[in-house]
């Protein structure tokens, strides 16, 4: 999968967590951990480690101006904790959405990096 390919993946993944944030407060459902959340969230860890591997060699050769490795090591993180916390309705509503935003911010203008230079590994 290419570079900015996996990055509309994930920016994708972030709408899909807002969304099924708000359907599981509205369903007053809690999920079942092994059956629902582990799984979804090991496939998007799994997506993430391929993504950060290939990001982080990607800024190293091409030295983006406002892009930067610790960028791309916080996103990881917080979308990493924000897609298992997007299952449970106790979850700050605040804190949730700031952070989905936040990543989806690094995501985007690391995806227009990516577009602008024509070099989508």
């Amino acid at each position: 999968m290419q570079l900015i390919e996996q990055t509309k993946h994930l920016i994708e993944e972030c709408d899909a967590s807002i969304s099924r944030f708000y359907r599981q407060r509205e369903l007053d459902a809690t999920p079942h951990f092994f059956d629902e959340v582990k799984p979804h969230a090991d496939y998007i860890q799994s997506l993430l480690i391929e993504w950060q591997q290939n990001a982080l060699s990607w800024i190293q050769q091409n030295r983006p101006k406002y892009m930067h490795e610790i960028q791309i090591n916080n996103a990881v993180d917080a979308m990493n904790q924000f897609v298992v916390q997007s299952f449970y309705k106790e979850t700050s509503k605040k804190r949730f959405i700031q952070s989905v935003q936040s990543v989806h911010y690094t995501l985007s203008t690391f995806l227009r990096y990516l577009e602008e230079s024509d070099y989508g590994v």
